[in-house]
């Protein structure tokens, strides 16, 4: 079983992340479905042993409930994780608003399975630190997703560590909560 599962929609920088982290090496370019196939690595969390498996699985569009492009195939991959990592890109190039991205992803999950839509998640606003603004549009998303948003740049490393240290806090979380 994965531990954590990337999602977003296409260049929000999970293959970045996942490059950043590990030593999984996904085709990385700026332009939509460069992932064409899932990409699992291992993260080392912290000084310690504590390691943490990520799957970073193709960018979701709008539909993928219904099994637009590869939905289907790909929410099912998904279903396996315990944690859901949401990437929204918030950097002042980003193809749509944060907000809006995020609604529409979790819509996806929700119209797919209430389970899933359930389970763990932590919400990352990635692209940030690196333009003007993105405070700004991480504050924002930080309102709507309703919890704590973490801002990380993959590119330049900042925030890498506590995005890290916050999802294996939430994985242990969830152990614990399994098996009481």
């Amino acid at each position: 079983m994965y531990k954590r599962q990337l999602l977003g929609f296409p260049n929000a920088g999970k293959s970045t992340f996942i490059s950043r982290v590990s030593a999984a090496r996904p085709k990385i370019a700026d332009y939509p479905f460069t992932t064409l196939v899932p990409q699992v690595g291992i993260a080392r969390v912290g000084d310690g042993y504590d390691t943490l498996v990520i799957a970073d699985l193709p960018g979701l569009i709008e539909g993928a409930a219904e099994g637009a492009g590869l939905g289907h195939q790909f929410l099912k991959h998904v279903e396996r994780c315990r944690v859901l990592l949401h990437l929204v890109d918030v950097s002042a190039s980003a193809e749509r608003d944060p907000v809006e991205a995020w609604r529409a992803l979790e819509d996806e999950l929700l119209r797919y399975s209430p389970e899933l839509h359930a389970k763990p998640r932590l919400t990352v606003g990635s692209k940030c630190f690196e333009d003007d603004g993105w405070e700004a549009r991480l504050a924002e998303l930080n309102e709507v997703a309703g919890g704590t948003v973490l801002g990380v740049s993959s590119v330049l490393g900042g925030g890498v560590e506590e995005v890290l240290r916050t999802a294996h806090q939430i994985v242990r979380a969830d152990e614990e909560a399994q098996e009481g």
